[in-house]
């Protein structure tokens, strides 16, 4: 059974929901209206373009059509243009007169945003946006702002995993390169030039406060949910986040398991028990000539990428 928070979060995130997607419907309607309008306009030009040019039938006629026909998308490329500048200012307008008004606060956007399921926002405004950008958001010039030791340490790092890739992938069936081939020298030091100079390159002042300002924003979060004991987990099919209350997420799990027993949790970790079995079939198949090397080489496991098949639990928001 829900407690009364419980059932409170999850009535505001429905109520939250049915807002939104109304509001995405009359947004998408009134966008299809104006492709209409548009539609009708260039059908409006193509037809009075078509009569003016069955008045001009000579060349001298065909002539001035051309140069009105170049005169009209000179003005049509002159108005995009102006409309063009006049959006920005537009929308500083407008957005300093949502900033101003008070109503602004709880106005519910069409934008996707994280699930949150918990009684009041602890985030501000700031690290609220940053979070609706989404778990596939990337930190733009992450590396820039760190300090030059931790950047060669990070090349070093990038350099050996993607050389080593490229290299087994050569060397192995069906290519058969041998590794002692000049070319891989060659492609290790240009590989190298390439993320030193990805690296090293200076940034221009904006970018360096871009980078500064989303490290912060980073920063408070990662506090803010730690200090709260809360979780942010990627939702099931929705592309955002959830975040709610490390306690209750764990609840919740226990009461998945008692209600469908489809899951036990494991008192030991079984993971080197059964890596070793593998590495020993395949050893075995190895041995006895069953296998080709290059088979042998590619289902080898490697112990730093390999994990139990487990719950991911990832919370299906969307069906809410």
């Amino acid at each position: 059974p829900l407690n009364n928070n419980q059932k409170a979060i999850e009535i505001k995130n429905k109520h939250y929901k049915i807002i939104q997607e109304a509001k995405r419907q009359w947004l998408n309607y009134f966008l299809n209206i104006y492709e209409i309008k548009i539609q009708e306009y260039e059908q409006q030009y193509q037809n009075e373009f078509i009569q003016l040019r069955s008045l001009f039938s000579d060349n001298n006629g065909t002539t001035m059509l051309n140069n009105i026909k170049e005169s009209i998308n000179n003005r049509i490329n002159r108005l995009k243009k102006d409309i063009y500048n006049k959006m920005a200012s537009f929308r500083r307008i407008i957005l300093q007169n949502r900033q101003r008004s008070s109503s602004t606060k709880n106005v519910i956007g069409v934008s996707p945003e994280p699930y949150l399921d918990l009684i009041s926002n602890p985030f501000d405004k700031r690290q609220w946006n940053y979070l609706s950008f989404g778990p596939s958001y990337i930190r733009v010039n992450q590396s820039a702002i760190r300090s030059k030791c931790q950047q060669e340490t990070e090349i070093k790092n990038q350099h050996k995993d993607i050389y080593s890739k490229v290299e087994n992938h050569l060397t192995g069936y069906p290519h058969r390169i041998p590794r002692n081939n000049a070319i891989f020298k060659q492609y290790s030091d240009h590989l190298l030039d390439y993320l030193n100079q990805s690296y090293f390159t200076p940034l221009s002042y904006k970018d360096q406060l871009i980078s500064l300002r989303q490290a912060q924003v980073l920063g408070s979060i990662r506090q803010i949910i730690q200090n709260k004991n809360l979780i942010i987990r990627v939702t099931d099919k929705g592309n955002n986040f959830y975040i709610g209350s490390a306690g209750q997420f764990e609840q919740k799990a226990e009461n998945f398991f008692s209600d469908t027993n489809a899951f036990i949790e494991l008192s030991y970790n079984p993971f080197n028990e059964i890596l070793d079995k593998v590495i020993q079939l395949l050893n075995t198949l190895r041995g006895k000539d069953l296998i080709r090397k290059w088979q042998y080489e590619q289902m080898m496991p490697d112990r730093t990428n390999c994990e139990l098949a487990h719950l991911y639990f990832n919370p299906k928001t969307h069906k809410v």
